[in-house]
Formats: structure tokens, sequence, C-alpha cells
């Protein structure tokens, strides 16, 4: 199953790293802060959203920030996505 999001909204899914401390013990992922990098899935046409012309600057496979607490999380297929607009993106990760 695909998911195609509409508008200026991006399709994320979030990178998470296992974490080891300085002693050796590795954190699971409930243990850490919620991650902000994820690398894009799927990105919405763009067009004219809300009355404003919207050109989407983000691609299929870029690594992003995006805001810590935004978005709406899907689960679909067992696999987690996030669906964030393209304006809760912070960056680019090169």
């Amino acid at each position: 199953m695909n998911i195609k999001p509409l508008g200026d909204r991006v399709v994320i899914k979030s990178l998470e790293q296992e974490e080891t401390t300085k002693s050796g013990i590795v954190l699971p992922g409930s243990a850490k802060e919620k991650p902000q990098m994820a690398e894009v899935v799927a990105v919405g046409p763009g067009g004219n959203v809300d009355g404003k012309e919207i050109v989407m600057n983000i691609k299929v496979g870029d690594k992003i920030i995006y805001s810590k607490y935004s978005g709406t999380e899907v689960k679909l297929d067992k696999q987690e996505y996030i669906i964030v607009r393209q304006g809760d993106v912070l960056a680019i990760v090169e």
C-alpha cells in the first residue's frame, strides 16, 4: 500500500538510532526523546494551498530535520510514518 500526500504535505519515516551511554548501556527508543531526523518517503504536489502558491523544495530520499512535536503519526503495513507540512521541515541534511 502507498501513501500519497496532498498539498504541501510530506510523508517521513523517523531515523531511530540506537544510543549507547558512556558506560555501555544501550538505550531503547522508548527511553530517548522523540527523534527529529527523518527520511522523506513521499512528497505532495504543492500547488495552491490556502490561497498561496507552494513549491515543494523537498524530494523523496532527502534526510531532514523537522519540528519536534509536529505532524500526524500513521501506521501502515506495520511501519510507522509521520505526515508533516513542508513548513514544519526545518532543514535538509546533506
